[in-house]
């Protein structure tokens, strides 16, 4: 069983229900929905191109998925984010723009600002404890050549590469897409958001998510909105 802090947008957010479309699966609900074709993408095409991302669900991660510490419980842990999040006021986005990186297709903002960075280095740093020790060999299947010193000591101190300075915002849309592909991957998701990609996004909720098992999808445990007066919401 394994757990993570993500950023997701309200089940009920446009946003949610566009990519909950694309992507062919809800995290709140763990409800599946057959693709349809999109542009020149067939329903077949859209859901290779998006298996790996429909796992884990529509998200943004700003503490990677980690084991619960021995000492640590779940509720423990979902009243600690309730805390967390009544402290916090909600950062606003201009747009998130659709980007290739690293092979796969995200939204990312135009310009991370310090805010967004500041977030996420407050939660790694405030549910550290109740991350377990990284297995040894989870170290070495992340610790290949291609990571940089920074993302070397981050993956050692804190369990993850891509903390603090190598982080970056994103939600992911798609797996690794074939650049003979891409052209077409990316007509289709912009064809299917439309003028969401336009829209200002508002960062104000974090939600916990669970893998159940080894491969199982990741579903939303908990929700919890900014502000001393938000409620929590299970899914």
């Amino acid at each position: 069983m394994r757990y993570a802090i993500y950023y997701s947008p309200a089940q009920d957010d446009p946003l949610t229900r566009a990519a909950t479309g694309w992507l062919g699966r809800s995290a709140f609900t763990d409800e599946s929905q057959a693709p349809r074709a999109v542009g020149r993408l067939s329903a077949a095409e859209i859901a290779y191109h998006t298996a790996a991302a429909r796992r884990y669900g529509f998200h943004a991660t700003l503490m990677a998925p980690f084991t619960l510490a021995e000492a640590e419980s779940e509720r423990e842990l979902i009243g600690a984010l309730d805390v967390f999040c009544e402290t916090m006021q909600p950062l606003s986005l201009p747009r998130l723009i659709l980007r290739r990186l690293d092979g796969f297709f995200a939204l990312m903002p135009e310009v991370q600002g310090p805010d967004l960075g500041g977030l996420a280095r407050d939660v790694v740093i405030a549910f550290h404890r109740f991350r377990a020790p990284l297995a040894e060999s989870e170290k070495a299947r992340r610790g290949a050549a291609h990571l940089t010193p920074s993302q070397l000591r981050n993956l050692m101190r804190w369990g993850y590469p891509y903390l603090f300075e190598d982080f970056r915002f994103h939600m992911t849309l798609t797996g690794r897409v074939d650049e003979a592909d891409a052209a077409r991957v990316q007509s289709a998701i912009e064809d299917h958001f439309g003028p969401l990609l336009e829209e200002e996004v508002e960062i104000a909720s974090l939600a916990l998510f669970l893998e159940h098992e080894p491969g199982a999808p990741f579903v939303v445990r908990s929700f919890h909105e900014f502000g001393a007066r938000a409620e929590r919401k299970f899914a």
